[in-house]
């Protein structure tokens, strides 16, 4: 029996067989007549799954741009302290100096992040944090074969400043592209950030050994995982200037930017009110205090055990220790903290472990050394903690925005001297002890500003 429908017209054989593979408004399958409307259901079904294709290899494309930036947002840091006493030699840096170059980190977070905002509105993130990824490049290719103090500092100085405007809008780019798993691709950039930060300090000695000793070479051999981070972000860049399927979220991000202007203007005397209630203070000062050990221990804990006796390569094996237990104990540590209305009790924990550590330190660095680097370690978790206590302080959004904003930059700024500090005393002093009994005492004060600023109160 005929196949087609009763009242088609009639279809020659071979029409059918030359005209099968066509779709629009042709036979196909058996002679049977597609209406040319379903031919245009089909043609924009093949154009939305191309856009769905092209969207999947954008959010890819994303998520590799994001993994390699936060790969580098701490090697710059990380990789100098196993090496800073070569560096010194011969760079002529006196300590003094060295533990200005450990608090050049905080400025540049004060300083310049508070830039990357308005940078963001005029450039778009992606392309504020394509120049951030190229300053940090540059600055790690150029600053190991200077000759100058002065002009390490500086090279330092711009890196650190690509890394302060990275810092502020990694979390911008993950809210925008991945609006649905924003949790998610936090951990695995937080996961990453953790991971580039431990793998700098344990591998730049061996890397420095492969090319003869050589100082030098070990640091600028980062300046190529910087390199590798910057064509991704230059192909996120040129993919938001397509107008088809990102005009739409350009508007969006315009019409949120003058939303936030408009709260920020409504609310600048709920600002005020912020700087001047105690448990922003609270957090401030804890946030500053357990950035000013952080710092410590990024600059100065591989130099501790090397004058202890211990290896070069050995130091930044104990001090990347400190680093990696950061990727684990920073999830539990958020999660736990995030479910209990009073965080008190976890920063007071957390002081302690600090303070066994500096004492370790202090009495005895090279009888335990694996023991001071975990009791370190866990204390370093004071940073996600002084997070999660922002985000609950908060009576609502735009409260947490300007409670966030004010807590960072009065904590880095607070965090500048102490680095400084320590190197001044280990200068004058000639060794550890006086310079580790004063970063004992500062967890008398982060620890009393913790147990205040974990209270369950609200702004």
């Amino acid at each position: 029996m005929d196949d087609r429908a009763v009242g088609d017209p009639p279809v020659p054989h071979d029409e059918v067989a030359r005209d099968e593979p066509v779709v629009r408004g042709k036979v196909v399958d058996r002679g049977t007549a597609v209406p040319k409307g379903d031919g245009a259901r089909r043609s924009a079904a093949k154009r939305r799954q191309g856009r769905a294709r092209s969207a999947t290899w954008t959010r890819r494309l994303a998520a590799a741009a994001l993994v390699l930036a936060a790969l580098n947002l701490r090697p710059v840091v990380t990789s100098l302290g196993p090496v800073l006493e070569e560096a010194r030699a011969a760079l002529g840096m006196s300590a003094t100096v060295a533990g200005l170059l450990t608090s050049v980190p905080a400025v540049c977070f004060a300083l310049v992040g508070s830039a990357a905002p308005r940078l963001a509105r005029r450039y778009g993130p992606d392309g504020v944090v394509l120049a951030g990824m190229a300053a940090v490049a540059l600055g790690l290719a150029l600053r190991p074969f200077v000759g100058s103090t002065p002009v390490f500092l500086t090279l330092s100085g711009l890196a650190l400043a690509g890394i302060a405007v990275a810092n502020v809008l990694l979390p911008v780019v993950v809210k925008q592209r991945f609006p649905d798993r924003v949790g998610m691709m936090t951990g695995l950039y937080s996961m990453a950030l953790n991971l580039g930060a431990s793998t700098a300090a344990a591998v730049t000695v061996p890397l420095a050994g492969a090319f003869g000793g050589d100082w030098r070479a070990g640091l600028g051999a980062w300046a190529v995982l910087a390199a590798v981070a910057v064509p991704p972000w230059v192909a996120l860049v040129r993919d938001g200037r397509r107008p088809p399927g990102h005009q739409a979220e350009q508007q969006a991000g315009q019409q949120a930017g003058q939303q936030v202007g408009g709260d920020a203007a409504a609310g600048a005397g709920a600002g005020a009110r912020v700087a001047r209630s105690p448990v922003a203070w609270a957090l401030a000062v804890f946030f500053g205090l357990q950035a000013t050990s952080a710092y410590v221990i990024m600059g100065w804990l591989p130099q501790v055990f090397r004058d202890a006796g211990l290896s070069a390569e050995t130091a930044g094996l104990l001090f990347a220790v400190t680093s990696v237990l950061g990727v684990p104990l920073s999830f539990a540590l958020a999660a736990v903290a995030g479910r209990l209305r009073n965080q008190s009790g976890i920063a007071v924990l957390l002081g302690a472990f600090g303070l066994a550590g500096y004492a370790g330190l202090w009495a005895a660095p090279a009888a335990a050394p694996w023991l001071w680097a975990v009791l370190l370690g866990v204390a370093n978790c004071s940073f996600p903690l002084a997070l999660t206590m922002i985000a609950m302080r908060g009576r609502d959004g735009a409260t947490v925005i300007r409670l966030s904003a004010f807590a960072q930059s009065v904590g880095y700024l607070l965090s500048v001297p102490g680095p400084i500090l320590v190197g001044a005393l280990y200068q004058h002093t000639g060794g550890w002890q006086v310079p580790l009994a004063f970063v004992v005492c500062l967890m008398v004060p982060q620890i009393a500003a913790g147990y205040f600023a974990g209270r369950d109160r609200q702004i």
